[in-house]
Protein backbone atom coordinates (compact mmCIF):
# COMPACT_ATOMS: atom_id res chain seq x y z
CA UNK A 1 0.00 0.00 0.00
CA UNK A 2 1.02 3.48 -0.95
CA UNK A 3 0.33 7.04 0.51
CA UNK A 4 0.49 9.69 -1.66
CA UNK A 5 2.42 12.94 -0.08
CA UNK A 6 2.99 16.39 -0.93
CA UNK A 7 6.98 15.97 -1.07
CA UNK A 8 7.15 19.49 0.10
CA UNK A 9 5.59 18.68 3.61
CA UNK A 10 8.99 15.88 3.75
CA UNK A 11 11.78 18.18 2.74
CA UNK A 12 13.47 18.63 6.40
CA UNK A 13 12.99 14.66 6.03
CA UNK A 14 14.89 14.39 2.94
CA UNK A 15 17.53 17.05 3.80
CA UNK A 16 17.96 15.10 7.60
CA UNK A 17 18.64 11.91 5.74
CA UNK A 18 20.44 12.97 2.71
CA UNK A 19 23.68 13.02 4.62
CA UNK A 20 24.08 10.27 6.12
CA UNK A 21 22.34 8.45 2.81
CA UNK A 22 19.78 7.83 0.74
CA UNK A 23 19.40 5.73 -2.54
CA UNK A 24 19.25 6.84 -5.47
CA UNK A 25 17.70 3.59 -7.70
CA UNK A 26 17.97 3.02 -11.71
CA UNK A 27 16.70 0.24 -13.60
CA UNK A 28 17.93 0.33 -16.98
CA UNK A 29 20.08 -3.29 -17.93
CA UNK A 30 18.78 -4.16 -14.39
CA UNK A 31 17.38 -2.92 -11.25
CA UNK A 32 20.84 -0.47 -9.19
CA UNK A 33 20.43 1.53 -6.03
CA UNK A 34 23.52 3.72 -5.01
CA UNK A 35 23.84 5.46 -1.62
CA UNK A 36 23.96 9.49 -2.24
CA UNK A 37 24.67 12.32 0.38
CA UNK A 38 24.35 15.01 -2.21
CA UNK A 39 21.39 16.36 -3.50
CA UNK A 40 18.95 18.91 -3.39
CA UNK A 41 14.87 19.93 -3.47
CA UNK A 42 13.36 22.52 -4.40
CA UNK A 43 11.68 24.42 -8.06
CA UNK A 44 13.33 25.11 -11.09
CA UNK A 45 11.09 26.47 -14.03
CA UNK A 46 8.57 26.48 -12.01
CA UNK A 47 8.93 22.38 -11.36
CA UNK A 48 9.16 20.23 -8.41
CA UNK A 49 12.50 19.00 -8.87
CA UNK A 50 15.74 17.18 -7.12
CA UNK A 51 19.13 17.36 -8.27
CA UNK A 52 21.13 14.15 -7.33
CA UNK A 53 24.95 13.76 -8.32
CA UNK A 54 26.58 10.83 -9.97
CA UNK A 55 29.98 10.11 -10.69
CA UNK A 56 31.34 9.86 -14.15
CA UNK A 57 32.77 6.35 -12.72
CA UNK A 58 29.92 4.84 -11.30
CA UNK A 59 27.44 2.18 -12.73
CA UNK A 60 24.22 4.28 -11.83
CA UNK A 61 25.59 7.00 -14.30
CA UNK A 62 24.86 5.04 -17.46
CA UNK A 63 21.16 3.76 -16.61
CA UNK A 64 20.14 6.86 -16.14
CA UNK A 65 21.83 8.09 -19.09
CA UNK A 66 20.11 5.16 -20.63
CA UNK A 67 16.26 5.78 -19.20
CA UNK A 68 16.23 9.14 -18.00
CA UNK A 69 14.71 8.66 -14.76
CA UNK A 70 15.55 7.46 -11.42
CA UNK A 71 13.67 6.81 -8.03
CA UNK A 72 14.71 8.05 -4.84
CA UNK A 73 14.29 6.43 -1.26
CA UNK A 74 14.39 8.27 1.53
CA UNK A 75 14.66 6.19 4.90
CA UNK A 76 12.89 7.82 8.19
CA UNK A 77 15.68 6.50 10.23
CA UNK A 78 19.42 5.87 8.78
CA UNK A 79 19.48 3.00 6.63
CA UNK A 80 20.92 -0.21 8.17
CA UNK A 81 24.64 -0.69 7.78
CA UNK A 82 24.41 -3.73 5.54
CA UNK A 83 22.50 -1.75 3.51
CA UNK A 84 24.62 0.95 3.27
CA UNK A 85 27.74 -1.75 2.90
CA UNK A 86 25.87 -3.35 -0.07
CA UNK A 87 24.52 -0.13 -2.04
CA UNK A 88 27.13 2.06 -0.47
CA UNK A 89 30.18 0.57 -1.43
CA UNK A 90 29.49 -2.54 -4.13
CA UNK A 91 28.74 -1.87 -7.71
CA UNK A 92 25.86 -2.79 -9.46
CA UNK A 93 28.32 -4.33 -12.58
CA UNK A 94 29.33 -6.92 -9.95
CA UNK A 95 26.26 -7.80 -7.86
CA UNK A 96 22.38 -7.83 -8.61
CA UNK A 97 21.24 -5.45 -5.30
CA UNK A 98 17.64 -6.19 -6.01
CA UNK A 99 18.45 -9.58 -4.42
CA UNK A 100 19.67 -7.61 -0.71
CA UNK A 101 16.42 -5.21 -1.24
CA UNK A 102 12.04 -5.20 -1.27
CA UNK A 103 11.14 -3.39 -4.37
CA UNK A 104 8.20 -2.00 -4.83
CA UNK A 105 6.52 -1.19 -7.80
CA UNK A 106 6.53 2.76 -9.26
CA UNK A 107 3.47 4.01 -9.59
CA UNK A 108 4.41 6.28 -12.74
CA UNK A 109 8.37 6.01 -13.80
CA UNK A 110 9.52 2.26 -14.24
CA UNK A 111 11.95 2.43 -11.58
CA UNK A 112 11.20 0.83 -8.45
CA UNK A 113 11.22 2.12 -4.66
CA UNK A 114 12.54 0.79 -1.63
CA UNK A 115 10.64 -0.79 1.16
CA UNK A 116 13.21 -0.33 3.79
CA UNK A 117 13.80 3.53 2.60
CA UNK A 118 9.93 3.98 2.10
CA UNK A 119 9.44 7.84 1.57
CA UNK A 120 9.97 6.93 -2.40
CA UNK A 121 9.88 9.69 -4.58
CA UNK A 122 10.12 8.83 -8.78
CA UNK A 123 11.58 11.47 -11.31
CA UNK A 124 11.97 12.14 -14.91
CA UNK A 125 15.33 14.32 -15.81
CA UNK A 126 14.97 17.37 -17.72
CA UNK A 127 18.23 18.76 -17.10
CA UNK A 128 21.95 17.36 -16.77
CA UNK A 129 24.86 19.43 -16.76
CA UNK A 130 29.08 17.87 -15.99
CA UNK A 131 30.93 19.77 -13.69
CA UNK A 132 33.63 21.65 -15.08
CA UNK A 133 36.58 21.00 -12.84
CA UNK A 134 38.16 24.28 -13.51
CA UNK A 135 35.56 25.84 -11.91
CA UNK A 136 35.54 24.15 -8.98
CA UNK A 137 37.11 25.62 -5.66
CA UNK A 138 40.45 23.88 -5.47
CA UNK A 139 39.96 23.41 -1.57
CA UNK A 140 36.48 21.41 -3.05
CA UNK A 141 39.09 19.65 -6.04
CA UNK A 142 41.27 18.92 -2.82
CA UNK A 143 38.87 17.29 -0.30
CA UNK A 144 36.44 16.06 -2.83
CA UNK A 145 38.83 15.11 -6.16
CA UNK A 146 41.95 14.02 -4.95
CA UNK A 147 43.09 17.77 -6.50
CA UNK A 148 41.48 17.54 -9.60
CA UNK A 149 44.01 14.93 -10.53
CA UNK A 150 41.77 12.38 -12.40
CA UNK A 151 39.80 14.85 -15.39
CA UNK A 152 37.48 11.62 -15.97
CA UNK A 153 35.82 11.76 -12.42
CA UNK A 154 33.96 14.39 -11.90
CA UNK A 155 30.08 14.45 -11.15
CA UNK A 156 27.19 14.46 -13.42
CA UNK A 157 23.84 16.35 -11.92
CA UNK A 158 20.56 15.46 -12.59
CA UNK A 159 17.63 17.70 -12.15
CA UNK A 160 14.58 15.26 -11.86
CA UNK A 161 11.04 16.62 -12.31
CA UNK A 162 9.16 14.84 -9.41
CA UNK A 163 5.97 12.52 -10.95
CA UNK A 164 5.18 11.50 -8.30
CA UNK A 165 5.79 11.16 -4.15
CA UNK A 166 4.71 8.88 -1.84
CA UNK A 167 5.21 6.33 1.24
CA UNK A 168 5.53 2.56 1.05
CA UNK A 169 3.38 1.63 3.84
CA UNK A 170 2.75 -2.41 4.50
Amino acid sequence: MKKKVNIFDYSETINKMLRPGILLNTNGDKFNSMVIGWGHIGVIWGLETVVVYVRQSRYTKPQIDKTGEFTLSVPFEKLPPELIRICGRMSGRDINKADYLTLVDPETNNTPGVKEAPLTIECKVIYTQDQVLKDIPQEILDRQYNGGSDPTDYHTAYIGKIVDAYIIED
